[in-house]
């Protein structure tokens, strides 16, 4: 993307957040506008695909702190035009190096929180004996984000799964370079394949993307009849994407360079997926940990027994000691969630003792003696407390 594009577009009009809105806040208006507006959910509306490459383009920097930074700064400094004041006051309009303006090389301005403008904007300005534009090339591809649904073992023990994609990818017919079979781009006359072009302003000079190959550095003469020279069309794919052992629910698998095509054989950009775990019948996770409420008697409770619970891969045998009282936790280790360094988790059972509904005349006669040879509980903190309001 480059620095022009930062200075004529609002990428928080275009999510309809305030500048100050949260990481959170931005995310949530991507993915609301990301749904409304995606091409497969509106076939009949045409401006639907270019609003959602436009919310993907603002979240792409919005969702950055660091170049969401340097896209304030850049916006606050030009929209106030502090630099052209700061050019009429430099030496009554004698050449100047813009790194001075800016702290010098690696400095970096205190106004600015320190960021490096010689770097910022190196491939914006030139002048003072500087280098000159850099070569901007062809525009990185956009992040493309998808949503997959895990069962609770698969995210535990990890799994490998065919994912299916509607979006933009590289044109078969003329991989990825907009030409028409048996013909290539050429180099743009006006840039001379740098893909910028410097214009002077009084003491500077100020380079900007060409406009005649749109900052790409070539020319397409004859276009691909399938993408119409983009490089890129809209079509479905399938990628095979590894969820390691333990993946959590809400996290997010960056695969590199399988978002969308650059423009014209440009780098493409990532693929993100968010990972949604289903709930599992038995097991909860705390962590690495996972977590198992398992019924028993109170006699198993007041007598204790040994106890087979379930793990994921098997069974184990716990001992209840005797006196257990309900809410106990019994752990068993190693047989939780295998972490990526090969050390495991553990298997946390909590203990609920059941206390029936009904009892039969013959448990009720038993009860009834087992009550009248057991102590009494430890209350006398409490009934101090009852007999002053009595």
């Amino acid at each position: 993307m480059s620095s022009k594009d930062w200075l004529e577009k609002d990428f928080y009009a275009v999510l309809g957040v305030d500048k100050s809105a949260s990481s959170d806040d931005i995310k949530k208006a991507y993915r609301k506008l990301a749904r409304e507006s995606h091409p497969d959910h509106n076939p009949d509306d045409p401006g639907a695909e270019e609003r959602f490459k436009a919310a993907s383009e603002a979240y792409n920097v919005l969702s950055d702190d660091k170049r969401r930074r340097e896209y304030d700064e850049m916006r606050t400094l030009f929209g106030s035009g502090a630099f052209r004041r700061s050019a009429r006051g430099a030496g009554g309009g004698a050449p100047f190096d813009v790194s001075d303006l800016f702290g010098g090389a690696g400095g970096g301005d205190r106004r600015f929180g320190g960021a490096n403008f010689s770097d910022l904007f190196g491939s914006v300005f030139s002048g003072g004996g500087g280098a000159g534009p850099a070569r901007r090339g062809p525009a990185r591809g956009r992040d493309v984000e998808a949503e997959v649904a895990l069962d609770f073992s698969d995210a535990v023990r990890g799994v490998t799964i065919p994912l299916t994609l509607r979006a933009p990818g590289v044109c078969d017919t003329c991989h990825g370079d907009g030409a028409k079979p048996g013909t290539r781009p050429v180099s743009c006359p006006q840039c001379h394949g740098s893909g910028m072009v410097t214009r002077n302003q009084g003491s500077f000079s100020f380079a900007e993307p060409c406009r005649n190959c749109q900052g790409v550095g070539t020319i397409v003469e004859e276009k691909c009849p399938e993408c119409r020279g983009t490089g890129g069309v809209t079509k479905t794919r399938t990628l095979n994407v590894r969820f390691p052992a333990g993946v959590a629910d809400g996290q997010r698998i960056r695969l590199a360079g399988r978002g969308e095509p650059g423009e014209r054989g440009g780098p493409a950009g990532d693929l993100f997926v968010h990972v949604k775990v289903r709930p599992d019948d038995l097991f909860g996770r705390t962590g690495d940990d996972l977590t198992l409420s398992v019924p028993i008697t109170f006699a198993e409770a007041a007598l204790g027994t040994d106890l087979r619970v379930p793990t994921l891969d098997g069974a184990v045998t716990l001992r209840v000691p005797p006196g257990t009282p309900s809410g106990r936790v019994l752990r068993a280790r190693g047989k939780g969630v295998v972490r990526r360094d090969g050390q495991a988790g553990d298997l946390l059972v909590t203990l609920d003792v059941v206390v029936p509904a009904r009892l039969s005349d013959e448990a009720r006669t038993a009860l009834e003696t087992l009550a009248a040879h057991t102590p009494p509980a430890a209350r006398e903190h409490l009934d101090a407390r009852v007999r002053r309001f009595s």
